[in-house]
């Protein structure tokens, strides 16, 4: 990338609106933290996704064609999981265990017919996950974004990054992650982790630093027995 290129980086952070009955959503409130900030030469521009099956990738993409980003990061709520985790691949299928915000429940239907399976991240998500924990946040990589809106956005990213290259732009870079509830929202399950919402925020501003800055990402277990 040119030093030219490299002044016009533009760096899109997307969280959801709060769903299942809860008040907030820490991806959101994590992401819009981070909007306007200068990571490097990049600038960081956060935008809030509709928890709607099919509303999300028409706002998903409505955001990149306003921003023609270099770099796309997805961050959703997963409440119950006590780390930050970087997702390894976005599936093609829809399954709500729940109904959306607008009613929505499909079952066993793919994201985008006719595509592929599955896309990988193309994120570091290796050096992401070495890089939080080095700065003393728990982290590992994710193997199942699940089969909700999480994943639905993930695989519509991943879909249109291979499928609408952006032209004069170098190739885009994309992926999701997955984030724990914040302390109010875990006080209502009696057990569940949680994290602080500055280290979460913190957590995605290293995970974007790390994106801009690793091109090809470390060979470290991050495997899973199950």
């Amino acid at each position: 990338m040119s030093k030219t290129e490299a002044k016009h980086t533009s760096v899109l952070l997307t969280g959801f609106d709060p769903f299942d009955r809860e008040a907030i959503n820490p991806s959101w409130e994590a992401v819009r933290g981070l909007d306007g900030a200068k990571i490097g030469r990049a600038t960081v521009h956060a935008r809030q996704m509709p928890c709607v099956f099919g509303d999300a990738l028409e706002a998903l993409a409505n955001a990149m064609d306003e921003l023609k980003p270099q770099l796309v990061l997805c961050v959703g709520q997963a409440g119950g999981r006590a780390e930050i985790t970087p997702e390894r691949i976005a599936i093609n299928i829809d399954d709500g265990r729940i109904a959306d915000n607008a009613g929505h429940q499909p079952i066993d239907l793919p994201v985008v017919p006719g595509a592929p399976a599955a896309y990988f991240s193309t994120l570091p998500i290796k050096a992401i996950v070495r890089d939080l924990r080095a700065a003393g946040i728990p982290a590992s990589v994710s193997n199942s974004a699940g089969t909700f809106v999480c994943n639905h956005i993930f695989y519509g990213l991943m879909h249109r990054i291979a499928t609408h290259p952006v032209s004069g732009l170098p190739g885009v870079r994309g992926g999701f992650i997955h984030i724990p509830y914040l302390p109010e929202q875990a006080a209502r399950f009696p057990g569940a982790p949680s994290m602080s919402l500055v280290t979460m925020t913190e957590a995605l501003r290293i995970a974007v630093a790390t994106a801009l800055a690793v091109k090809q990402d470390v060979a470290e277990t991050g495997g899973q027995l199950h």
